[in-house]
Order: structure tokens, then sequence, then C-alpha cells
């Protein structure tokens, strides 16, 4: 495992405009991987906006392997960086649901995850809720994790995944003003509780009547916050070092100490 260095997209949402929010992407690709950027997370729903009611979801929703997945990789390609994005999705089932997608550097599609905990009439009235069945992916010798949005605020989400060997979680967000206190304090206590970094990349601004926080945070293994987003749009840089993993791992303990799903000691 090499260190990895992490960058996180914090901007307005653009709804319904796939097309200005792919030229989005692919200028904030351009200046990450400048940067050294290995990988970059953006928002939740980035790709078509997230307040943008039942009828648009259902209409922009795509299938695994849809046009929109193929575009993102074009740009990863491009690039040369990976790319976690947020839109919706359309299951098997033809559900639709709210969906983050990583593509790496090489265009190839490395997991994808449905949101599990749906928020409020807002979220219910776009999406079903996922199955919460998907594994963490390798990526550069780093085991990732995806949830999104309100799924972080339930404890077991988080420490499912590290339990499944998590190194990383990220967490495409659209976090309204007025619960800072997730950002602020439950991010870094997620990472330090299960010993993962956790990546946390939210919109700002104003979309259709909602006002969203910002504060974007990338937070270590120890729970130190490497990086922290304004209220403004910004492109987040942080490094994730391997040596934060171990070095956690070994003084903490917790995922050694979690007794959940094992027997009870005699």
């Amino acid at each position: 495992m090499s260190d990895l260095r992490l960058a996180l997209l914090q901007c307005e949402s653009r709804p319904g405009d796939v097309a200005v929010n792919m030229q989005r992407l692919d200028d904030a690709c351009r200046e990450a991987a400048a940067a050294g950027a290995h990988l970059l997370v953006t928002p939740e729903m980035f790709l078509t906006g997230y307040n943008i009611g039942g009828a648009a979801a259902a209409a922009l929703a795509e299938d695994t392997h849809g046009v929109r997945v193929k575009a993102v990789a074009a740009v990863a390609r491009r690039h040369g960086i990976a790319i976690v994005f947020g839109h919706p999705e359309r299951d098997r089932r033809g559900a639709v649901t709210n969906a983050a997608v990583c593509v790496d550097a090489g265009g190839q599609l490395l997991g994808g995850y449905r949101k599990t905990h749906l928020f409020g009439d807002l979220d219910r009235g776009m999406f079903s809720a996922g199955a919460a069945d998907e594994t963490p992916f390798d990526f550069r010798g780093w085991k990732i994790g995806m949830l999104i949005c309100y799924d972080v605020e339930f404890p077991e989400n988080a420490r499912r995944l590290a339990l499944l060997g998590a190194d990383l979680i990220v967490v495409p967000t659209a976090n309204m003003a007025g619960f800072d206190f997730v950002a602020r304090q439950l991010v870094p206590t997620r990472a330090y509780e299960n010993q993962v970094f956790v990546a946390y990349a939210n919109f700002c601004g104003q979309e259709a009547g909602l006002a969203y926080g910002g504060l974007s945070c990338v937070a270590a293994p120890d729970g130190a916050v490497l990086a922290r987003g304004d209220r403004h749009s910004s492109l987040l840089l942080a490094d994730l070092k391997k040596d934060a993993l171990s070095q956690a791992r070994k003084r903490l303990g917790h995922l050694d100490a979690c007794r959940a799903g094992r027997e009870p000691e005699p």
C-alpha cells in the first residue's frame, strides 16, 4: 500500500444540467491531477443535482454501465485520475436509487454503492433504498468503502465497512445548513472509532430551496482533520499516509476489541 493523495470537490449544485456538470467534473479533474491527486470525490448526485424531484430522477436514471458512467470514464482516462461521483441509477428491479460510482484512472469501473438510509420525504420521493451489500474495493493497495450522506450518521454502516477491511470510506453528500455537527464532529468520530480515513464531500450554496452547509472534510484514523472546506466552492487536497492507519490501529484497537458478530466470551 502506497500513500494516497485525495481531492474533494466542494461546489454548488447545478440541478438538471448534466452537460454543465460534466464540464465542471472535467475542470476539477484537470486541477486535481495537476496537484498530484490519485482520486477525486464529488458531492452526492453531482452529475444531475440532488433536489430534482422524483420525475426528473426517474427520467435521468441509468443502469450501472450507462452513458454517464462511460462519459466519466473518458474524463478519468483523459486526466489520469480516479473519480467517485454521484447520480441516479436504476437497479436490476427497475427501481431508482441514489448511487455513487468509482472509476479508476484507466476508466475501469471499480465499485458502486446505493444509498441505504433515505433522508425524509425528499429522498423517499425520489429513490428506493439500497441493500447495503456492497463490499470495499481495491484501489492502489487501499480498500475503499462508500457511503452516501445520511448513511454516515448511522454508526453500523461505517463499522460494517471497517470490519470488511476498509481503509478509507468516501462519502458523497448533500448535507444542509443547520447540520454542521455531522461534518465537524461526527465524521471525525467515525474515523476515530473505526481507525479508517473518512472523506466527506459536500455541496455549498443554494439549490431549489435548499441551503447546503459545505464544510467538506477528510478525517484521519485518529480523528484528526486533515482538510476542511468552508462555505464556498473549493478543491480540497489531503495526503493519506499508510503509516497513520497502522499506528492508529495499534494504539486504539477498536476493531480488534469489537465483539459485534462474535460469540460471547464464557
